[in-house]
């Protein structure tokens, strides 16, 4: 517990007389493993929430989503998820080849149920899940340091409409963002997406639409 609170927590319980509770909390529900409930619950979400930082420990939360098993668990102390195309900015996964540490969310707002999960991250090469997701850019893996389940009373209830159509999928043609037509970007847009440059109009189309 000495290594799971820091004094800035324990000044916090102190004050709001929650110190036993804390640990108490620790030693009945964290845990340096996946179990297989834990697996069952990770492998079925859709998204997820993931935290970084930088070299200086500034944090940058990122939104992941994709189909039903965008994360695998490789074994009870590792799993791995996909990073598809994106702004090209390369935050989280940028972040990750300076500083390690990451915090992956997992919340299903249809049980209403969450799962915290902290650990170190690297990119590897030669990956050889890279083909487990069409599409996938890179892979991103995760060392699990602890994990645990929250309260889940604040968690609104709500129900999947759909899913997005821009989750690649094996064969079928993945549409480009419209923001990618747009003229801001045309010149400085990589070769895989230069021939959409110059599609502006259809692109604002797209964006009245949504």
């Amino acid at each position: 517990m000495s290594e799971f609170f820091h004094d800035g927590n324990r000044q916090l319980q102190d004050r709001f007389e929650t110190r036993p509770l804390a640990d108490r909390l620790v030693e009945a529900i964290v845990s340096s493993q996946i179990s297989p409930e834990d697996k069952a619950f990770i492998e079925e979400q859709n998204m997820f929430f993931l935290a970084t930082v930088d070299r200086e420990g500034r944090p940058n939360c990122s939104y992941k989503g994709g189909s039903r098993g965008l994360v695998k668990v490789i074994d009870e102390a590792t799993l791995a998820f996909p990073l598809y195309d994106g702004s090209g900015m390369y935050i989280s996964a940028g972040n990750v080849l300076v500083n390690p540490h990451v915090s992956l969310l997992f919340v299903d707002f249809q049980r209403q149920a969450r799962l915290r999960l902290n650990g170190d991250a690297f990119i590897q090469d030669d990956e050889p899940l890279l083909n487990h997701w069409p599409e996938a850019e890179m892979v991103l893996r995760v060392s699990v340091r602890e994990m645990f389940p929250n309260c889940p009373r604040y968690i609104h209830k709500m129900a999947l409409v759909e899913e997005s159509a821009f989750v690649p999928k094996a064969q079928c043609e993945t549409p480009a963002p419209a923001w990618k037509r747009l003229e801001v970007v045309a010149d400085v847009l990589p070769p895989r997406d230069a021939h959409l440059a110059g599609q502006e109009q259809d692109a604002a189309a797209a964006l009245n639409r949504s």
